[in-house]
């Protein structure tokens, strides 16, 4: 779910629609606690570690395709933009972890219950670190989310970590990568290089323990923890695609469609029970969202010409 770059069309149809990339991408995004069965055998920690190590190889061989080696060099040889991939790398691990670590201890409606948070979040980063403006509509919306928030405080404690930690660390990802001017995929490559050591050193550590490494006891998981690579960045490349070709405000709609997906998951494939607090929290948080999509194409009209 990451933030969406608007790019205006002065002519309809003058370029291929970002629509099924957009879909391919959050459709991904959406179903991917179903992959998470298939390693749910996996420690989280060891398992985002062979994440990270096999998304680098298939970053590179997009990068490769794409042609943005040169876009990579740039930012390898800038000390700032290397400091800022620094401490987004370690953001993106951590929300890695939190969100597997959810998924496979069943605390699947705080993970989705995060990424609806996260466009909300988004906006009050963006109004309070960048002195954006919000609408009064927005301000409305922000206020929802906060009394949803409030809500879990007064009665799902325990789970609020999860989604608070999703959003906020996915929202000050966003932030970072703003202040970067390295496009997704070759950040994400130079985020995973920066990430390798620890990644590998994780391997190593499990490898040498009683329980052995989870890569290469058997061929079907192993194959599944090098599906890690591909989920990753498959994703992020039709998500790249996609931005660059559709409106702001039709992005942001769909956005919502991977957290959706994934609640629709946890009470049917997972089949885990949704706490009266849980429910209250996402009437209000739907609340807020359908509130923040209006003003996004109400706003979204108004600035296209006539």
């Amino acid at each position: 779910m990451r933030t969406p770059v608007p790019q205006a069309d002065s002519q309809a149809g003058s370029k291929p629609s970002g629509l099924p990339a957009a879909l391919g991408a959050y459709l991904i995004w959406g179903f991917l606690p179903l992959y998470l069965i298939l390693v749910q055998s996996v420690p989280p920690i060891e398992f985002v570690g062979w994440r990270i190590i096999w998304t680098l190889p298939f970053c590179l061989l997009i990068v490769l395709f794409r042609k943005q080696i040169p876009e990579l060099k740039t930012a390898l040889f800038n000390r700032r933009a290397m400091l800022i991939l620094l401490a987004s790398s370690i953001l993106i691990a951590t929300n890695w972890f939190v969100y597997v670590w959810a998924v496979q201890t069943g605390e699947i409606f705080a993970a989705s219950l995060g990424y609806y948070i996260n466009p909300l979040v988004n906006v009050l980063l963006g109004t309070m670190l960048l002195g954006e403006k919000l609408s009064r509509r927005q301000w409305i919306a922000v206020a929802l989310a906060g009394a949803g928030v409030a809500v879990l405080l007064a009665g799902a404690l325990t789970t609020l970590w999860i989604s608070l930690t999703l959003a906020l660390s996915f929202g000050t990802y966003g932030l970072l990568r703003k202040q970067v001017a390295v496009g997704s995929l070759p950040g994400l490559t130079i985020e995973s290089a920066l990430l390798l050591p620890l990644s590998a050193g994780i391997a190593m550590w499990y490898a040498a323990g009683p329980g052995g490494s989870s890569f290469g006891q058997d061929i079907y998981l192993s194959l599944a923890i090098v599906l890690g690579g591909v989920f990753t960045a498959v994703p992020l490349l039709m998500f790249a695609v996609a931005a660059k070709r559709m409106d702001y405000s039709t992005l942001g709609f769909i956005q919502f469609l991977a957290p959706s997906i994934v609640f629709i998951l946890g009470l049917t494939v997972f089949d885990r029970p949704l706490l009266p607090a849980q429910l209250a929290s996402f009437a209000f948080i739907w609340t807020a969202i359908a509130i923040f999509v209006w003003d996004l194409v109400q706003r979204g009209r108004k600035a296209k010409p006539a």
